[in-house]
C-alpha cells in the first residue's frame, strides 16, 4: 500500500528534471505547491500525467472515483478505499476496469512513507530514491489510474505490486509496494493502443531498477492534530528513541 507521498522539488526543477524522459509543463490551473507530507486520507491533490495529455502535469485529488459513483464522490469515499489499486486485479474490479483500459496516467512524487512494524509497533519509514547528484532523491513516476469528476476535476489511485526484497523487509507486514515505473516504459503506460495482456506484462516487468532506500522517521506521522507537512518528517530518527 501507499498512502503517503512527498514531492518537494519546485515546479521548474521537476519539469527540467523530467525532461530527458518526458516532456511537461504544468497546468497553468494547477495549485501544486511543494510537500512533504501529503495524507492520501486527505484526498488532496497528486500530480498526474494522463494518457489524453502526455505533455501536462494536472493535480488530480486523491482517491479514484468510478463512473457510477460520480454522482456522490463523498459518499463513495465514505465507504471504498480507492488510494490504491492492486495492479494483478485492475482488470477484475469495477472500480478501475474502465481507467485501466482508458484512462491510465503517471503520478509525480520524490519520495513515500511505508510502515515497518517492529516490536509491535508500526515504525513510519521514508523511501526515496537517492543518487550521486541528488542524494536527497531524485524525481520518479507511479503508475497510475485516473477519471474525470462532474466538475471536469480529476481523481486518481497510485498501483501497487508484491513487494521486491528490499521493501519486503520495509514494508514487512503488508509485504506491497508502489508500483513506480521504468522511463523507459512512460511513453508505453500513456500508450492508448496497448492492449490488456501487454499493460498487465508493462505492470509485471516495468518496475523502476533504481535502488531504493529508506529510514525510520518520527512517530508524529501518525500523531492527529499536528502539521507533518514540514521538513522534519523526512529526517532519518534513530531507532531506539521510537520506542
Amino acid at each position: 500500500m501507499c498512502y503517503s507521498t512527498a514531492l518537494r522539488k519546485e515546479r521548474e526543477k521537476i519539469e527540467k528534471e523530467i525532461r530527458s524522459q518526458i516532456k511537461v509543463k504544468f497546468n497553468p490551473g494547477s495549485t501544486y505547491k511543494p510537500y512533504y507530507h501529503l495524507n492520501g486520507f486527505t484526498h488532496e491533490n497528486l500530480q498526474i500525467i494522463k494518457m489524453d495529455e502526455p505533455n501536462t502535469v494536472h493535480d488530480a485529488s486523491w482517491g479514484l472515483i468510478p463512473d457510477w459513483a460520480l454522482h456522490n464522490p463523498k459518499a463513495f469515499r465514505k465507504k471504498s478505499n480507492t488510494l490504491n489499486a492492486r495492479s494483478e486485479s485492475i482488470f477484475d474490479k469495477a472500480s478501475f476496469r474502465n481507467s485501466a483500459e482508458n484512462k491510465r496516467c503517471l503520478i509525480l512524487a520524490d519520495g513515500f512513507y511505508e510502515p515497518h512494524h517492529e516490536n509491535g509497533k508500526a515504525i513510519p519509514h521514508f523511501c526515496y530514491q537517492p543518487s550521486a547528484t541528488n542524494p536527497e532523491g531524485e524525481l520518479f513516476l507511479f503508475a497510475g489510474l485516473y477519471n474525470e469528476l462532474n466538475d471536469n476535476t480529476l481523481s486518481a489511485t497510485i498501483l501497487t505490486t508484491e513487494a521486491n526484497d528490499f521493501f519486503m523487509e520495509v514494508h514487512n507486514k503488508g509485504k506491497r509496494m508502489p508500483l513506480v515505473l521504468d522511463p523507459h516504459y512512460f511513453e508505453d503506460w500513456l500508450d492508448e493502443g496497448m492492449s490488456t495482456q501487454e499493460i498487465n506484462e508493462l505492470m509485471a516487468t516495468g518496475i523502476s531498477i533504481k535502488p531504493f532506500t529508506a529510514h525510520p522517521v518520527s512517530r508524529d506521522f501518525y500523531k492527529k492534530g499536528i502539521d507533518t507537512n514540514k521538513p522534519y518528517i523526512i529526517e532519518e530518527v534513530q531507532k531506539d528513541i521510537l520506542f
